[in-house]
């Protein structure tokens, strides 16, 4: 398929043609960010934005400028109205506030984990427990749990593209995952 095959049968809503431009183009933006951010975390958050928010206005692409560079500017815009959030966050905090209160991850199995071990699953848990936790919990709130995207945009408290958009990278990452194993 061709970039500009897929841009427009991504304008269509075509599900094949966001997947192509997601893979073909999501190394490029992460690396961006990854060289801006220095954090692994922040830039596949952002980059997960930036496809989001592409995906989302993607009526609104001009095919007169390379579709790469549009993405870039997405993801540089969103970066940038994060870096200004947290200023304004920052200076909003105060600095003798000691309520702050960490919640500690439990990591331990559950039963239901140990059940689901039983029933020869333990492979897949395994491989999903490989992935990234913000990965591992879309995962196991749309297969485990078996919520809606609306159900998990709430619980996320995040748009319902960047739910897909994670969705999507999750599920080739865990593809990946299992057919190296």
């Amino acid at each position: 398929m061709e970039v500009k095959d897929a841009i427009n049968k991504a304008k269509n809503k075509e599900q094949t043609a966001f997947n192509f431009l997601l893979d073909t183009f999501w190394n490029d933006v992460y690396a961006f960010q990854l060289k801006r951010t220095l954090n692994e975390n922040d830039a596949e958050d952002i980059t997960i934005q930036t496809f989001s928010k592409a995906f989302d206005k993607i009526g609104t692409y001009n095919d007169a400028y390379k579709f790469k560079t549009w993405l870039i500017t997405i993801s540089k815009n969103i970066h940038i109205d994060l870096i200004r959030k947290q200023k304004k966050l920052i200076n909003n905090t105060s600095k003798d506030n000691d309520d702050n209160f960490f919640d500690i991850v439990d990591d331990s199995p559950t039963p239901e984990d140990k059940i689901i071990k039983e029933q020869n699953l333990a492979n897949l848990l395994r491989d999903i427990k490989k992935l990234k936790p913000h990965y591992q919990e879309v995962i196991n709130l749309r297969y485990f749990k078996e919520l809606s995207y609306k159900e998990i945009s709430e619980e996320l408290n995040e748009p319902i593209n960047n739910v897909k958009v994670k969705l999507l990278r999750s599920k080739k990452l865990l593809a990946e995952i299992i057919t190296k194993a």
